[in-house]
Formats: C-alpha cells, sequence, structure tokens
C-alpha cells in the first residue's frame, strides 16, 4: 500500500514538472482533460491547478461506480498531487524556451509519470473513462474513442496557441504516449514467437539452452503445399528479440518467423532458466 502510495505520488509530480517547466510556458499541450485545462487556464487566466482538479472530479465518481474503491481513491490522490504541483510550480523558471526541446523533454517525462500512476492503480485523466462508456454503446473500440477526443483536442490548439504549437503538441503527445507504454510494461514486456522451420528441432534446441526459454512443438499443415509442418512456439522478452533473431538467422535462414507483442503471461514455465 505504501509503495502504491509513493509511486503515484511520484508520477503526479512528474507530471506537474512535465507541465508547468516545459509543456505550459511554451504553450505546448497534452490530449484529454490535461490538454482542456491548459486551454481553458490559458483563455481564462485560472490557475491550471483549478480545471485539472475540478474536471476531473466527475470521472473520479464514473470511475468508482464502474472500477472500484480502490481506484478512485489511487486516482483522487493522483490528481490532487498534480493539481497542487502545478500550483507550487507555476512561478518556477521553466527549463528550456525552445519548443522542440520542451516537447521532446516535457513529453517524455509527462508519459512516465502517467505511465507510474497507471500502473500502480491510479489515472490522471478522466479521457479513458469516457471512451469506455462511449464503447459500450457504439462500434467504436477503446483505443478509436481516446484517438478521436486527443485529436479534436489538439486540433483545437491550433485555433488558440497557432498551429505551429499543435505540431508541437502532437510530437509531445506521441512521446507521452510511448513512455506510457514502455512505463507500463517495461523493457521486459513479453512477446509471443511462432516458428516454422524445417530445423524446427535444432532451432527449438538453441533456443532451449543458447536462449533459456521453453519451447513447445506444435504440428500444422500448409494450407498452399498440404506439407506437414513443425511450429516452434516460445514467449521471450523484449531483450531477447534480437538474440532470438540471430539464432534463427544462423540455423535456418528461411525460416518463417511472426513476433507479436503479449500484454500478460501467467502460469506455465515461463520463468528463465539459468543459461551458461
Amino acid at each position: 500500500m505504501l509503495t502504491r502510495i509513493f509511486f503515484i505520488i511520484l508520477g503526479a509530480t512528474l507530471v506537474a514538472i512535465a507541465l508547468e517547466m516545459f509543456l505550459v510556458p511554451n504553450t505546448i499541450i497534452d490530449g484529454g482533460i490535461v490538454g482542456i485545462s491548459i486551454i481553458s487556464s490559458y483563455l481564462s487566466k485560472i490557475p491550471l491547478g483549478v480545471f485539472l482538479f475540478f474536471l476531473n472530479l466527475p470521472f473520479l465518481f464514473i470511475g468508482y461506480k464502474q472500477i472500484g474503491k480502490t481506484f478512485a481513491i489511487s486516482t483522487l490522490l493522483g490528481v490532487f498531487v498534480m493539481s497542487l504541483g502545478t500550483f507550487l510550480l507555476h512561478s518556477a523558471e521553466m527549463a528550456t524556451d525552445e519548443p522542440l526541446l520542451a516537447a521532446v523533454f516535457g513529453g517524455t517525462i509527462l508519459g512516465f509519470g502517467v505511465g507510474l500512476v497507471l500502473r500502480y492503480g491510479g489515472s490522471l485523466d478522466g479521457t479513458e473513462i469516457v471512451a469506455i462508456l462511449v464503447n459500450k454503446k457504439t462500434p467504436f473500440s477503446v483505443g478509436e474513442v481516446v484517438m478521436f477526443l486527443n485529436l479534436f483536442i489538439l486540433g483545437s490548439a491550433g485555433f488558440v496557441f497557432g498551429w505551429e504549437r499543435a505540431m508541437y503538441s502532437l510530437i509531445a503527445y506521441f512521446i507521452a504516449f510511448k513512455m506510457i507504454d514502455v512505463t507500463i510494461n517495461g523493457f521486459d514486456e513479453s512477446k509471443s514467437v511462432w516458428i516454422i522451420s524445417e530445423n524446427h528441432k535444432e532451432v527449438g534446441d538453441a533456443i532451449l539452452f543458447r536462449l533459456g526459454r521453453g519451447v513447445t512443438y506444435l504440428s500444422g499443415e500448409g494450407g498452399f503445399s498440404g506439407d506437414d509442418k513443425q511450429i516452434i512456439f516460445c514467449i521471450i522478452t523484449r531483450l531477447e528479440e534480437a538474440k532470438l533473431k540471430s539464432i534463427v538467422d544462423e540455423l535456418d535462414p528461411g525460416a518463417f518467423l511472426a513476433i507479436g507483442n503479449i500484454h500478460d503471461v501467467k502460469g506455465g514455465r515461463f520463468k528463465k532458466r539459468d543459461i551458461h
């Protein structure tokens, strides 16, 4: 519990730093409620923290109803710390007045902070909750709804701050989006691997003994040729991908290789073996 509180506070503080020391002074926005808050604060001259806190309140109630008490409390803590942080840092000197640097570093810090909060069970933006509700009543996926909302918000920045700043905002948003992914999944994100090889036994043994990963052999049939095929299936981490490719290229350059991302792995014998 203390670990969760610590990282939510840390993540929300980093978001406040990214906003007040990089993005806001350079009139660069992010998507979601944060972007709406930045635009509203700029037009009304009301402190950013007021909008960050009060615009998120309705979504805290929805989150409590839809997801649960722990999520709502974690989100309330994160939003409060983020809002307070923007108040305290509002008079701080900006880190840079170069918009590209602000977009890159601000987006990176913001994405890392948001990722920490999400990883430990909270949220700093109500856009995802809106997307979940819209998804239940329309054929659009949650990701499509979030993308549409954020493109609308980022596009609005062009009318308020100018189209050049809107383009910088897109850069910051993209970097933050990728950084959130890395922070949540980590560099050890799991990947599924499918290999069809004439030398399946040699390739499988090399993965087992040189990479330290277990493999499963599956039987298949070529849809065009009708020939029997032996398929190797295994789970690796992101950092092991290059090594696996080199093993396959070394033992069977003509092998079919497919690699996909996996969000979660449980059970089985996924724990890595010791390799020597």
